[in-house]
């Protein structure tokens, strides 16, 4: 079965550039990895890593002010040296280390490009960084595009300590590409839409709505599906390859990179208070729920009133840390009570603060009823 799906995959999944658009050369002076036509940089390292099938070629650009490193996973039909400039981009205006690395059957990588292989290239490309240059997890934020989805998504599950995750352009599997199926089936790759449950960090989702590639309903279902929703990024009439031209690209990925990049217990508290990791989003700006003429491979198997819904739970919520209050009022009156006439006392005195409580909640289901 794994051959099969392997086979199906390599057939509509991957477009290798042919020829590659960059050749390997070793400096005879410094005896450095280099990558021609593109001049050395005191910054770029270029580096081959040994997957557990193949081996792999990767760039690795540093910034000096970095607190956080991308793991970059490209598309199906570029190579790093197609990449290049836009690595040394984004490290700069993002304030990263940057990691972009090629697939199996890309660039000068050896082997072929497959399912399987791809999930060993991106876990060499992070065991480099770990290895390599000492970085911990807790700093990697992991960014898919297009196929690329796939391996990050599929990495994503299985790191519990991620920074945060960007996809864009992403699939919900492979097969949904191309046909609107409603269940997953085991020849299907990349199922991205059974994983992006498991993530438990920060996700942020960029998508072009006129994408005549991946349809922007992949995109919106996968959002849908995040633990930890960050404000989502629908760029109006943005395609499968240009979304990097428009300038709401890089300002949105910029605010995302600096939200997540606050310590633990301050995004913890930019949690609770909707700032930019969502739980609910009170207007719909960037969000837009899927079109039916439009979004014609897959519609949405969840309700687009999520965010009221939302809203909704985080009433109940509010109400429910009330009552909390009044409990541990209850326990202290308990403790200091001296006398049954004042026992008589306190437990009126709670008997109006419940009656009060039970009204709150009654409040909350008129909310849910209107």
């Amino acid at each position: 079965m794994g051959g099969v799906t392997s086979s199906m995959a390599a057939k509509f999944a991957f477009f290798p550039p042919n020829p590659p658009s960059y050749k390997l050369i070793t400096d005879d002076a410094t005896g450095l990895l280099l990558m021609d036509p593109f001049p050395h940089r005191e910054n770029v390292d270029v580096l081959r890593l040994p997957t557990r099938r193949t081996e792999v070629v990767a760039v690795y650009v540093r910034h000096p002010m970095a607190t956080s490193t991308l793991l970059y996973s490209h598309g199906n039909a570029a190579d790093i040296g197609q990449m290049y400039e836009l690595f040394i981009e984004l490290s700069i205006h993002l304030r990263v280390n940057l990691m972009g690395y090629d697939y199996s059957g890309y660039g000068q990588s050896s082997g072929k490009p497959t399912e399987q292989n791809t999930y060993a290239d991106i876990e060499a490309a992070y065991k480099c960084l770990e290895e390599n240059y000492g970085t911990k997890q807790e700093d990697i934020i992991l960014y898919g595009q297009s196929v690329g989805s796939g391996p990050t998504l599929d990495l994503a599950a299985r790191l519990p300590r991620l920074r945060a995750v960007v996809l864009h352009s992403p699939i919900l599997s492979g097969l949904r590409v191309m046909y609107p199926v409603k269940r997953t089936y085991w020849f299907d790759i990349y199922k991205n839409i059974d994983k992006i449950p498991l993530v438990k960090c920060p996700v942020l989702v960029i998508h072009g709505t006129s994408d005549d590639v991946v349809d922007c309903s992949h995109g919106k279902q996968l959002w849908e599906l995040c633990l930890e929703k960050y404000e989502p990024l629908w760029l109006e009439g943005g395609n499968h390859c240009d979304l990097e031209l428009y300038p709401e690209y890089l300002r949105h990925l910029k605010k995302f990179v600096s939200t997540v990049e606050k310590s633990p217990s301050r995004r913890n508290s930019s949690r609770r208070s909707t700032d930019r990791i969502e739980h609910a989003r009170p207007s719909t700006d960037c969000f837009e729920a899927p079109r039916k003429s439009m979004d014609r491979r897959e519609k949405p198997r969840k309700s687009t009133d999520r965010p009221e819904k939302l809203r909704i739970h985080e009433y109940k919520f509010s109400n429910i840390d009330k009552l909390e209050k009044l409990k541990i009022s209850f326990d202290h009156m308990e403790k200091s009570r001296r006398s049954v006439g004042y026992h008589e006392k306190s437990r009126r005195s709670i008997d109006q603060q419940l009656d009060r409580a039970r009204k709150s909640v009654d409040w909350l289901d008129r909310i849910r009823a209107g």
